[in-house]
């Protein structure tokens, strides 16, 4: 699945000021509950915490992709979030991350999982696509852009 399919302008949120992995992770969770209506933003957070436990989703470059596997629900939901400054988020790299692609999906939906993981992956593997979204300063801009690059 690409990101594109499942990003709704909701979840994108551009220059957020936050100073920490924890606040990253609960505003993350404050706007998927937006799409995510069935299930309580505090189990949303748990599943982020619970997979940074086993090893921080920082993939390096200022890009990290939390996710979480949900119970009793059907649809996967992404959300974007780019932050005013970078803040330390246990990066594989060591640098601090300031572009957030938060993913939620099924818990019974693993390849479903694992390609859009990929997908997502690849998409900010592109330099020229990390440089335009850091350039975005508008929601509806960066949920644009990545609309038309998948």
């Amino acid at each position: 699945m690409q990101l594109s399919e499942i990003l709704t302008t909701s979840c994108t949120s551009c220059d957020v000021a936050v100073t920490s992995k924890k606040r990253i992770l609960e505003r993350i969770c404050q706007l998927a509950a937006i799409q995510i209506t069935d299930i309580e933003q505090d189990e949303l957070l748990d599943s982020l915490l619970n997979r940074e436990k086993m090893g921080s989703t920082g993939i390096g470059n200022g890009i990290a992709i939390p996710h979480g596997r949900l119970p009793n629900t059907s649809k996967a939901v992404a959300v974007l979030i780019t932050t005013e400054k970078a803040i330390d988020f246990d990066a594989i790299d060591n640098r601090d991350v300031d572009i957030f692609v938060a993913l939620f999906v099924p818990e019974n939906s693993c390849q479903e999982h694992l390609d859009t993981l990929q997908n997502i992956a690849k998409l900010f593997s592109d330099k020229k696509m990390i440089k335009q979204v850091r350039k975005c300063n508008d929601n509806q801009a960066l949920y644009n852009l990545i609309q038309q690059a998948s």
